[in-house]
């Protein structure tokens, strides 16, 4: 990485309402006193916001009981970082104030690395590459993001790990976390994520976008341990991947 190089990670605002918890299913990967691992599910929205009062990751959390972190406001209690609603995989939620401001410290590092598995249409023709270009607002279309002139620096990776006939399966590292970052980036380099109707990769039956957070690597927060954490693809993935030609 050169010097000067911007790592910095954003977390969109948080729509402000006082959530109350739910008895909702979580896959727990691990948890302890000070934070959890969950393997989100596509379709779960992961704090409140307008047209998602209910359901969230964060009801779900407070129905778990006990204390969450209060650092990223009363919208979403443990939220360190976040999953678009349509994409599955792991999440690291903070159990107190000290575990949240030492994990958004290694997202700001990088000591802390999310690396996703995508399906995006056609075949990739190299076999690794870095995808740069800032990224902000639509100008015209104020719910979708873009690579646009004044947007922040951002920067992905990805390595081919299989090609077929229509389609690629891509491993894709995150060097900064913004707003939809691999998604517009991939549809940028002309294969947008199977599924992904936002961003032009809409597929005849899929309901979602084929991306996936497959691995997080972190420091634990109190004893500095070196946790690496994985989640297979859901069935919804696996299940097109092996139907694609």
């Amino acid at each position: 990485m050169a010097a000067g190089d911007r790592v910095d990670f954003e977390i969109p605002p948080a729509y402000v309402v006082e959530a109350a918890g739910e008895q909702i299913p979580l896959d727990i990967v691990y948890e302890d006193e000070d934070i959890a691992v969950i393997d989100k599910p596509a379709g779960m929205v992961v704090h409140p916001a307008p047209g998602h009062y209910t359901g969230t990751l964060v009801h779900a959390l407070l129905g778990r009981g006990g204390a969450w972190s209060a650092v990223g406001g009363a919208s979403r209690p443990g939220v360190v970082h976040r999953l678009d609603k349509g994409t599955s995989g792991l999440i690291v939620v903070a159990r107190n104030d000290a575990s949240h401001r030492s994990l958004s410290s290694q997202l700001k590092d990088r000591s802390l690395s999310r690396t996703y598995l995508a399906i995006v249409q056609g075949r990739v023709r190299a076999d690794a590459g870095e995808l740069e270009g800032p990224i902000g607002r639509h100008p015209r279309e104020r719910k979708r993001m873009a690579v646009v002139a004044g947007g922040r620096y951002a920067r992905t990776r990805y390595q081919v790990v299989e090609r077929k006939r229509t389609h690629t399966l891509l491993r894709c590292d995150l060097d900064t976390g913004r707003t939809h970052q691999i998604r517009v980036h991939l549809a940028t380099l002309g294969h947008p994520v199977a599924g992904d109707t936002e961003y032009g990769g809409r597929e005849d039956g899929l309901e979602r976008p084929m991306l996936h957070a497959w691995r997080l690597r972190l420091r634990h927060p109190r004893t500095g341990a070196e946790m690496t954490f994985e989640a297979a693809a859901p069935q919804d993935f696996q299940g097109f991947w092996a139907s694609v030609q």
